[in-house]
């Protein structure tokens, strides 16, 4: 059967830059890479054909001789895709090791550790305030119980790759040059299986969904991020667990805003009120009630101080303040005799009164008058 066009199988144009042959290849690759799909002999086949086409069109020299000759330049040993350039898992863990948390984790027993997780946790104010105890699912791999991880099926266990001898990696002698690679068979593990474990096709690991319980201590801020070691994805083939990031945010309240260890609330309180002084109660995070003492005379905007009524501080015995910040409310709908009552007061009243507006007045009419 003839092989497809190179550009054809990573869907781009014969004119494509280099950066647009990696983005192609990591766009297609990443949904039907074999680890991905346990097992899948289609999946397989496709990134195969993948690997190979961007193994010659990402070198300059194999492409130029693609671009003149097509195939025939590649055949009677002329560089396929085991060449000795390289491997399906050479340019998979080049190009999305950072992103899946797989870098360098593998092992030269053929072990590779397990990648790391996150999951995002919304809590309230109130369970950030006295700490909790949530239970999440999170679906994850997990180590198969049938090989117990070593991919292989029970009775039987992985042998040492006869290509490299167990190394992983093996060279290749061109003349005065000597060239080392990934191992073709293994992959670079240093082992095979022959007769792979029937319940996770050899990967040494399964998909399932955990139940897990996580503590969130009180005073927590938004985006504080816990670290759970070892309960991240399951390693391949026994493998190390990788670790679970739990990502922290807290839902708005309806009432307060937070700042670091303090709290801010906003309270209206009447005209009358403001004018004579009094007290009010606020209801606070701890489920109490606080008592608030108005001096006679509070302007609209006054901040009003409770100690130790706001936030616990995370690994800290100490507590934050909750800040009351009053709000004058203008009376509104009057009858006949609240309006006269009103006149009678605006009548009688002096700069005493009403220090702020009538020395305001005066110093912007003395200004003008200076001007002119």
């Amino acid at each position: 059967m003839a092989k497809r066009d190179f550009y054809e199988i990573l869907g781009v144009a014969k004119t494509a830059t280099e950066a647009e042959l990696k983005s192609a290849f990591r766009k297609t690759a990443m949904s039907c890479h074999p680890d991905r799909h346990p097992g899948d002999k289609q999946a397989e086949a496709r990134f195969k054909e993948l690997n190979e086409a961007y193994q010659h069109l990402s070198d300059p020299q194999k492409r130029a001789a693609y671009d003149r000759f097509g195939h025939a330049a590649f055949e009677q040993g002329g560089g396929g895709a085991a060449d000795g350039f390289g491997s399906m898992s050479d340019i998979f863990d080049d190009l999305f090791g950072d992103i899946m948390g797989r870098r360098n984790t593998r092992s030269p027993t053929g072990k590779e550790r397990g990648a790391d997780l996150r999951y995002n946790l919304e809590i309230s104010l109130e369970e950030a305030f006295k700490g909790k105890n949530a239970s999440i699912k999170l679906p994850t791999s997990v180590t198969c119980e049938t090989c117990q991880g070593s991919g292989a099926k029970p009775g039987s266990k992985p042998t040492v790759c006869r290509t490299c001898a167990g190394q992983g990696r093996v060279r290749n002698q061109q003349g005065f040059f000597a060239i080392e690679r990934t191992c073709p068979t293994c992959h670079g593990r240093g082992q095979t299986i022959d007769n792979p474990c029937e319940r996770c096709a050899g990967a040494g690991r399964v998909m399932r969904e955990r139940a897990l319980s996580v503590n969130v201590p009180a005073g927590v801020e938004d985006g504080t991020r816990i670290r759970l070691s070892g309960e991240g994805e399951a390693g391949l083939r026994g493998g190390g667990p990788g670790d679970l990031y739990i990502f922290l945010s807290i839902k708005p309240h309806p009432f307060f805003q937070r700042d670091g260890a303090d709290l801010y609330c906003r309270v209206p309180i009447s005209m009358v009120q403001a004018s004579l002084g009094g007290e009010f109660s606020v209801r606070t995070l701890d489920g109490g009630d606080a008592k608030v003492r108005v001096p006679e005379g509070s302007q609209s905007g006054r901040q009003l101080k409770l100690r130790a009524k706001g936030m616990p501080i995370l690994r800290s015995r100490d507590i934050g303040d909750l800040y009351i910040q009053v709000v004058v409310e203008t009376p509104q709908n009057l009858t006949r005799r609240q309006r006269e009552l009103l006149l009678e007061f605006e009548a009688e009243s002096s700069h005493k009164t009403h220090p702020e507006s009538t020395g305001f007045l005066a110093k912007m009419k003395e200004f003008f008058e200076g001007l002119g």
